[in-house]
């Protein structure tokens, strides 16, 4: 009795573990956050095994680069965030394409069509994520019949205005559980990993070689790329 029992206290460490790790510690105001990818809902008639399957998000401060890329022909997409110089930019690449659309402070995101409608409302309940402690928020929809979205957020990595640009930009704190709606498709984001490093001002330059366009052409783009 005694061996199964910390047989299963030894699980349940090892899928702590396993779910998310922090190696970052309070308070970094740079590094890199980890986040797994799941897909919930249509997503056309792109095969899942070549959709991205994880979200890379470094920053420095206020610097912010948000870097989501497919397993092949270096396909993904940017959203950039330089207050400093005035860059809030989104780049899409997809095979041989290569654009680029500069949006302007106080404007979110292309490809966020799916979220205009979205009503938040932030909690008492709390978690713990990659060793954080995390707030929450719930979000509906008029569109999904009263069906109601968690986000979990923490004010305890130091990163200045984390969700500007973004649907989620009244939260102030750094999202470690969150989703997007893009069309048809649910996109779910879950942090893993949590690193303090140092990360080159020259990450959060703008890209060189793509072709600007409007948001609306990059935002159709954006849904291709997704739910092809």
């Amino acid at each position: 009795m005694r061996f199964s029992f910390l047989l299963f206290i030894a699980l349940i460490i090892a899928m702590a573990c396993y779910s998310c790790n922090d190696r970052g510690g309070r308070n970094i105001d740079q590094g890199e956050i980890h986040y797994n990818i799941d897909y919930i809902g249509s997503v056309g008639g792109m095969p899942r095994d070549i959709l991205p399957k994880s979200l890379i998000v470094s920053f420095k401060k206020d610097k912010i680069l948000f870097e989501m890329s497919t397993p092949i022909g270096n396909s993904g997409v940017i959203n950039l965030t330089n207050p400093d110089k005035g860059f809030y930019d989104t780049y899409l690449s997809l095979f041989t394409l290569r654009l680029l659309y500069e949006a302007k402070q106080g404007e979110v995101f292309p490809g966020f069509e799916s979220m205009d409608s979205m009503v938040l409302r932030k909690t008492t309940k709390t978690a713990v994520i990659c060793g954080y402690n995390c707030k929450n928020a719930e979000v509906t929809f008029p569109s999904t019949n009263g069906r109601v979205f968690d986000i979990w957020y923490t004010d305890e990595i130091d990163i200045k205005n984390p969700n500007e640009a973004t649907p989620f930009y009244s939260i102030d704190g750094v999202l470690l559980n969150f989703f997007f709606l893009m069309g048809k498709t649910e996109l779910h984001f879950d942090a893993e990993t949590v690193y303090s490093k140092d990360i080159p001002d020259a990450l959060f330059e703008r890209r060189d070689k793509f072709m600007r366009v409007s948001k609306e052409n990059i935002s159709k783009f954006i849904r291709k790329m997704i739910s092809l």
